[in-house]
């Protein structure tokens, strides 16, 4: 069995103990001095997520629904076409984009994306991606999940994960409507744990609690960063409403509180009593209070930058900058906060260690993060 395996199937029998959550991080935080330099690789139509593939290429989505091939330096791009249609508008956009863990072999691609309709839902996709720089399409392009129930809103989050078991994991929003994140029979606000074809995952942990048999965990708002570390463990980086943004460890069957407990209040200023009041559901790892809109999250696992690895990089969009998280045995904190003058997207790690950063909107940048000296 695969070391992370091991480490997986020990996280699935984890007792009811959770790590020590840092104290809600309030006030504005000072910018850490940057360990990189940054180098503009190309821009885009408002970028929401990037992947790449084994040999170095890349595969970038944009809100609209257009998806691109850039070559290994991005001074070449292609269209991919074959993409279903998108409902772009309000938060709507085709979103997460990854690699099958065995790309190499059978070129396959997962990919998130809002479906057209009233109301509508986020769909887990997957197809080939065949051809190259002179024409790129994605063939046999197969829905293996849709949100359900059916809702109008926002929230669609569409982040997805492999494990080191070979499961897929996928999050959903509740499309601001709050309460179906506790409803036991829908999976918005929920991360569910699915087999590689899309269908619910043997040994799912409220299977048998007349939950949906999908579901992995619940009391979700809005996990738009969803990733593995180096010991299996799965975390999520999840928008709250005006403060109490969050980091999670995520283990199997709990219940995240939303919106029961948040460690912000609405956005009309009404409260929402703050995760001490309820003991019985996971508290955040870390929490911040003024928001910094996490829009998505990295494990670091590369060589270029030895003291960020094991840790998280989280993406923030009000909050302009890129959040190094550190993920111990017995909690999680912030390490550093540094400033990139533009709301972040999306970051990823590339084959040779770098790191990359979509900016958001019109225009946005890929940027490469490489080691300063």
């Amino acid at each position: 069995m695969h070391p992370l395996a091991s480490a997986f199937a020990l996280l699935v029998a984890l007792p009811a103990v959770a790590p020590a959550a840092q104290a809600p991080i309030t006030g504005e935080r000072p910018s850490a001095a940057k360990p990189f330099k940054a180098a503009e690789v190309a821009s885009f139509d408002s970028p929401w997520a990037l992947a790449f593939l084994p040999d170095g290429r890349m595969l970038v989505t944009e809100k609209t629904g257009r998806m691109l091939l850039l070559s290994a330096d991005g001074r070449q791009r292609t269209a991919v076409t074959g993409v279903p249609e998108v409902n772009a508008s309000g938060q709507g956009a085709l979103g997460e984009v990854v690699a099958h863990p065995d790309f190499a072999a059978n070129g396959q691609v997962y990919f998130s994306y809002s479906a057209p309709g009233s109301p509508n839902a986020i769909v887990l996709a997957r197809g080939r991606l065949v051809g190259g720089a002179d024409g790129a399409r994605l063939d046999d392009v197969t829905t293996l999940y849709r949100a359900h129930p059916d809702r109008s809103g926002g929230h669609y989050a569409g982040r997805i994960a492999f494990s080191p078991d070979g499961h897929l994991f996928f999050s959903m929003g509740e499309r601001q409507k709050f309460t179906p994140a506790q409803e036991p029979d829908g999976v918005l606000g929920k991360i569910v744990r699915l087999t590689m074809d899309g269908r619910p995952a043997p040994g799912n942990p409220l299977a048998a609690k007349s939950f949906d048999p999908a579901i992995w965990s619940y009391g979700h708002r809005n996990p738009l960063g969803l990733a593995f570390d180096g010991k299996g463990r799965l975390w999520d980086a999840e928008m709250g409403p005006k403060g109490g943004d969050e980091v999670n460890l995520i283990l199997p069957g709990r219940n995240y509180g939303w919106p029961l407990v948040s460690n912000g209040d609405h956005y009309d200023g009404k409260p929402i009593p703050d995760h001490p009041t309820r003991p019985d559901l996971e508290a955040p790892r870390v929490s911040w209070n003024p928001s910094i809109s996490p829009s998505s999250l990295l494990v670091y696992s590369g060589g270029l930058f030895p003291k960020w690895r094991g840790k998280a990089l989280v993406g923030a969009l009000s909050g302009k900058a890129l959040i190094l998280v550190a993920l111990g045995d017995d909690g999680a904190r912030e390490e550093a906060r540094y400033d990139m003058g533009q709301r972040i997207r999306a970051v990823d790690q590339g084959p040779d260690g770098a790191v990359y950063v979509l900016e958001d909107g019109k225009g946005g940048r890929l940027l490469k993060l490489s080691p300063a000296s």
